[in-house]
């Protein structure tokens, strides 16, 4: 008999899968986390038979779009054999039920020269890579690494090898602020989406996020100035509302967790590198699935534990930034899988 698909409270499908890989990364964003980070350890993190396992039960739920995240998901040693494996799903065969729509994952791109040849071949047809710059300077001091030459060339090896890319800029007051428009330039000349980002107030960073928070209407007013923008129909599956601009020929994403709610559409949970099911990421609401995995009787314990998830998850998030304010949360978007 199939397996009932996933349907919360409030009669939202879930039909894509956040699964985070692991929770370390290679760069240390200022506004995503601190300096010195106390990482799992691997002790605690599924192995990549864990993550296969726990991704099939999601698609036997009817999830249909599994994006795999961190950290940075390709630090995680042998990673690719975990996406070849999900591959295999994009084309069930017959007479199989479930199968994948989409494999996808979102980097930082500082080891996409080694790895997009790879993703391609495994069957990822698209990518979400983080650039908040085209600045070197400023990407140092946003990421404190000097990495912006090696993202940049993993963009370059990632479209050669056929991947689309879409570019993730966090917009950052008095930082990236100015620069918008140029990285919007850039990525359309370089046949790239590109989607705004307002900063997440999750985990304890050095500094206020308040001081650098950008509300995307105040953006989007902006650029609505400089540029024709086109309300666009596209979805990729994510929160992003989409506009064609008409002088790029190129589109622009906005998401938008403060000042415009997305939750009444949401379709999505994140899955943590340790088997944490989070079911907002804006919520402390969670099931543990590696206790269910590693149960006598792992299929009726992770059944019962996908439909626990889809009863408590929350109507909406509570974000909020205010000069001095707490976190929302104290736990980091790279635990969470962003």
């Amino acid at each position: 008999m199939p397996s009932a698909p996933l349907l919360d409270s409030f009669g939202r499908g879930i039909t894509y899968l956040r699964l985070s890989v692991t929770d370390r990364c290679d760069l240390r964003c200022t506004y995503c986390m601190a300096e010195r980070m106390a990482f799992l350890p691997r002790s605690e993190v599924l192995s990549l038979e864990e993550l296969h396992r726990l991704a099939l039960a999601f698609i036997e739920r009817g999830v249909t779009k599994i994006r795999l995240t961190g950290g940075e998901p390709l630090v995680r040693r042998d990673v690719i054999d975990l996406v070849r494996a999900l591959g295999r799903r994009l084309e069930p065969a017959e007479g199989q039920q479930g199968g994948l729509e989409e494999l996808t994952l979102t980097t930082n791109g500082t080891r996409l020269t080694e790895f997009a040849d790879d993703l391609a071949a495994a069957g990822v047809r698209r990518i979400n890579v983080s650039l908040d710059t085209l600045d070197r300077a400023l990407f140092a001091r946003l990421a404190r690494r000097d990495r912006l030459p090696q993202v940049l060339e993993g963009i370059a090896a990632a479209k050669a090898a056929g991947l689309a890319v879409k570019l993730n800029t966090v917009a950052l007051k008095g930082l990236n602020e100015h620069e918008i428009p140029a990285l919007v330039e850039w990525a359309h000349g370089h046949g790239h989406d590109l989607t705004l980002i307002e900063v997440m107030p999750l985990g304890e960073v050095e500094g206020d996020r308040a001081d650098h928070y950008l509300p995307l209407t105040v953006v989007r007013e902006r650029l609505a100035a400089r540029w024709t923008l086109i309300e666009s129909g596209h979805r990729t599956g994510g929160p992003a509302s989409y506009f064609e601009v008409a002088e790029t020929g190129g589109r622009i994403g906005f998401i938008t967790p403060l000042t415009g709610n997305f939750c009444a559409t949401c379709n999505r949970v994140r899955v943590t590198a340790t088997g944490e099911l989070y079911t907002c990421l804006g919520g402390t609401e969670k099931v543990d699935l590696r206790a269910a995995l590693r149960s006598d009787e792992p299929e009726a314990a992770l059944a019962a534990a996908l439909d626990e998830a889809m009863r408590i998850k929350p109507e909406r998030h509570h974000f909020r930034i205010a000069p001095g304010a707490a976190p929302a949360l104290r736990r980091h978007m790279s635990l969470t899988g962003g």
